[in-house]
């Protein structure tokens, strides 16, 4: 069982990289066709050497606590991408494996033809994540092509929730009876960027 003091200390310093690597401050388009005056792209942080050891820990800490004993990780290609690697490797290091699978966004058209890559067992527990939620679409996607493969869903997770765009409400509705849980809310990413960066 990972002590809650670890899980805190590991939080905190993913909440920092985000802040500092992927929280910029302006006038963005959102893939949602909205606008906002920020934008969160995990990616600088999840693909950042030190920043995909913090995500791995983080979201396996997270899934020990909420104890949804997966056999695997997986999402929506390409956010969740770096963010099932890095699980999958931290929790082999700490002798608790848990595989990773990607959902393709459309099925192959050529060779298996097949949507879900990597992981593949019927009827095998597994957790689906994101890196940012919005509307949700994307991790919807990742739930269905799961659900459809043949998953059977335990929890579904983001690193980040914008809170807004209906996103959550989206998102619980697709993954009933399974929880949906965010590490962190873009409120607390900004907090942390305006502390620590915007102020500098």
């Amino acid at each position: 069982m990972v002590s809650l003091k670890l899980m805190a200390d590991t939080r905190t310093r993913l909440l920092q990289m985000l802040a500092k690597k992927s929280f910029r401050l302006g006038s963005f388009k959102l893939s949602s066709g909205g606008t906002s005056d920020y934008y969160v792209d995990c990616r600088l942080t999840t693909l950042d050497a030190e920043g995909a050891v913090a995500t791995g820990e983080a979201v396996l800490e997270e899934i020990r606590a909420r104890a949804w004993n997966a056999s695997a990780i997986g999402g929506l290609t390409m956010g969740a991408d770096p963010i099932v690697v890095a699980t999958s490797v931290i929790s082999a290091q700490r002798g608790t494996p848990i595989n990773g699978f990607l959902v393709r966004k459309a099925e192959k058209t050529h060779g298996t033809g097949q949507r879900i890559e990597g992981f593949r067992e019927k009827g095998a527990r597994v957790v689906i994540v994101d890196d940012v939620c919005t509307t949700g679409a994307s991790t919807i996607q990742a739930i269905e092509a799961a659900r459809e493969f043949g998953f059977v869903i335990t929890g579904v997770m983001c690193l980040v929730e914008r809170e807004e765009a209906g996103g959550r409400v989206n998102v619980e509705k697709a993954a009933s009876p399974a929880p949906f849980a965010a590490l962190f809310t873009a409120n607390a990413v900004r907090a942390e960027h305006v502390k620590t960066v915007e102020a500098k």
